[in-house]
């Protein structure tokens, strides 16, 4: 019996898992970083790593789930990515936004996650479109 996936559908669904995770975690890392020395952001917690490995964990679930319901529905919306990311780009900069208006992240922080989506979002979906092709 076949298998239902092949091993080189597998092996690109994994490598899209793993180079928008990388981009989601690696770009709001420069971009907060760049705002921590410019601006002098403090890290939440005190701790780095601690906060880092959140955000790892964080990133990880949103990568997964970029690729993910990009397979259920790139049948469909091949030629829409700009869309689906564009619908990413919006949840996030009200995700943001929300977290501004709450106790604990400033406006500023805020700019800095919004700037950060809007260079990962359009890579994530280059990556798909790259590597998850019919």
């Amino acid at each position: 019996m076949s298998p239902v996936v092949s091993p080189g559908v597998l092996m690109n669904l994994a490598l899209s898992v793993l180079l928008v995770f990388a981009a989601f975690l690696a770009i709001p890392i420069l971009v907060y970083g760049a705002f921590s020395a410019a601006l002098g952001i403090e890290v939440p917690g005190g701790n780095p790593a601690t906060f880092l490995s959140g955000i790892a964990v964080s990133k990880l679930g949103t990568a997964i789930a970029f690729v993910g319901l990009w397979l259920m529905v790139r049948y469909d919306q091949v030629d829409r990515i700009w869309t689906y990311v564009l619908f990413w780009w919006l949840m996030f900069v009200l995700g943001e936004s929300g977290q501004a208006i709450g106790p604990g992240y400033s406006w500023t922080e805020a700019l800095a996650g919004i700037i950060s989506a809007s260079i990962y979002l359009p890579l994530a979906g280059l990556i798909v479109t790259r590597f998850l092709r019919d």
